[in-house]
């Protein structure tokens, strides 16, 4: 019994945990809920083996009960990639029963879409590097109210003044010609934005202090055109760059391929794909606009791609294409050692 496999899908919940276990020849053996507990999910499945694959859609909290049945229940574990589970299904239903027996068989079968589990380290940097970037959100925000309240007023800034410059900013606090009610909105939205600059700031130092001794973040910042904040967001939104086969595969992760649109004998692409991380992929294409004002190499592709009437959007994402892939190599540990 120990020798033979189960094959056990995991269809996660804050609450619970939909479970279901199949043999080796797809006969389902179990189908319940059970607890959000490792100790209870792995007591309900050892009635039928203890030699077990699972597979668990990835999903917020399904990575901490990854590692717990791995590290405490010895188990072999993958997460799957959920919009790729929901097509695969045959049938447009959908409910607990029916996603936990979805993802038992195509862990059975080998078909399983796989995700990479982060470790503990890079989840927790995950979570540091996005509470930075929603403090800028609201920055940017805040910013834009500003802006939209002295438009309403009519309330031109002085033309010597560069908008959000210091000399900018004293002309706001104490010039600019608005009305009671609109001063008073416009200090409490100033108050808000010195509030978030020292937090940011905070988060700032906060990531420096944890990243300090880490490796593959003191490799990056040597690289040109990296800084701290493109640093810490590709170590924790890529993690490893070894766990890709290629440049073009890390490229497609980060957002920066063409969408291919072709039909019959139309030959035609559709922009960038979609599914990516978002901030990722904003980072990446800020790191570009860097890239070709101050780096000769990329300069030169961009000023290729701009005489040939691409525009700038288009010239910006090309060179994070060409960017990111050349990346990939100079961060194998190959390159490395050389």
């Amino acid at each position: 019994m120990d020798n033979v496999p189960v094959f056990v899908g995991l269809d996660y919940h804050q609450e619970f945990v939909q479970v279901c276990v199949l043999d080796a020849q797809g006969q389902q053996l179990g189908n319940r809920e059970c607890a959000n507990d490792w100790q209870v999910i792995v007591s309900y499945v050892e009635r039928f083996g203890t030699r077990v694959q699972a597979a668990i859609e990835s999903c917020a909290g399904a990575a901490n009960l990854c590692d717990e049945l791995m590290t405490r229940a010895g188990w072999s574990i993958d997460m799957a990639h959920p919009g790729f589970v929901s097509r695969m299904k045959q049938n447009p239903d959908k409910t607990d029963y029916q996603d936990a027996h979805v993802l038992a068989d195509l862990e059975r079968v080998g078909y399983l879409p796989r995700v990479w589990l982060a470790p503990q380290a890079v989840r927790d940097l995950r979570q540091l590097v996005r509470y930075r970037q929603q403090l800028t959100e609201l920055r940017r925000s805040t910013k834009l109210r500003i802006r939209a309240i002295l438009r309403e007023q009519r309330c031109p800034a002085p033309p010597e003044c560069n908008a959000w410059t210091r000399a900018w900013k004293a002309w706001l606090q104490k010039e600019a010609d608005v009305s009671v009610q609109a001063r008073w909105v416009l200090d409490k939205h100033v108050q808000e934005l010195d509030r978030l600059a020292k937090a940011i700031q905070e988060a700032e130092q906060r990531l420096a202090e944890v990243t300090a001794d880490d490796p593959e973040v003191a490799r990056l910042q040597e690289q040109p055109g990296i800084g701290p904040v493109t640093a810490w967001t590709l170590r924790a939104e890529i993690g490893r760059f070894d766990r890709f086969r290629s440049g073009k595969q890390l490229a497609r992760f980060c957002g920066l391929s063409p969408r291919n649109a072709s039909s019959g004998n139309r030959q035609a692409d559709a922009g960038l794909i979609r599914a990516a991380n978002p901030q990722l992929r904003a980072t990446l294409i800020e790191a570009a606009h860097r890239l070709a004002r101050f780096d000769p190499k990329w300069r030169t592709l961009g000023l290729r791609l701009r005489t040939a009437g691409k525009p700038g959007s288009v010239t910006a994402a090309a060179v994070a294409n060409r960017w990111i892939r050349w990346l990939f190599h100079q961060m194998q540990p190959t390159a490395a050692a050389a």
